[in-house]
């Protein structure tokens, strides 16, 4: 843990300048800006106060995790391809499973369909970005076209198909995380 590199962006974090952590700690700008720059390490006495005036502590200090990562790219997806039922499920956010809602990417080749999920807690949402798709729920079926999104609680057996002779693309956003 870097810890000068993450007192100055809890600092900035809250909005105040070397000089006015300093002057709240009753210490000098230029410790603050050594410490932040790992050229000095503060006794736990100063990192106890530095912490306290930005508005934490030292179990919430070393027991925060690191940041999240906030932007993914296509690196970052995993992919998963059924061609006995002609889709590709493509994770657009890694380990999502571990959040409260997981979106994925569904690709539905013509005459595709995912397989049939079981009722769980929590709700779905879709939207379609190109093609159109039938949404069955329960024995409900509902047809859904780009631009459209759906939504609805997961109580019943539901599952996507592709409506049309092209390709249909979906973002479906479980929550929890069920895919």
């Amino acid at each position: 843990m870097n810890i000068g590199e993450k007192i100055k962006r809890l600092r900035i974090k809250n909005s105040l300048t070397q000089e006015e952590l300093a002057d709240r700690c009753e210490l000098t700008k230029g410790f603050i800006s050594q410490v932040e720059r790992d050229l000095t390490s503060p006794s736990i006495a100063t990192l106890v106060d530095i912490l306290e005036c930005l508005g934490t502590n030292l179990q919430e200090f070393f027991n925060e995790s690191l940041d999240e990562k906030v932007v993914f790219t296509k690196d970052d997806i995993f992919e998963s391809e059924n061609e006995e039922l002609n889709y590709i499920i493509k994770w657009v956010v890694p380990n999502a499973q571990k959040n409260s809602m997981e979106p994925i990417l569904v690709e539905l080749e013509a005459e595709g369909r995912t397989k049939e999920d079981s009722p769980h807690e929590g709700e779905e949402f879709g939207y379609v970005i190109s093609g159109s798709i039938f949404l069955h729920i329960g024995n409900e079926r509902y047809r859904v076209k780009k631009g459209e999104s759906f939504y609805f609680k997961a109580n019943s057996n539901h599952y996507i198909e592709n409506a049309g002779k092209s390709k249909a693309k979906i973002i479906w956003v479980s929550t929890p995380p069920s895919f």
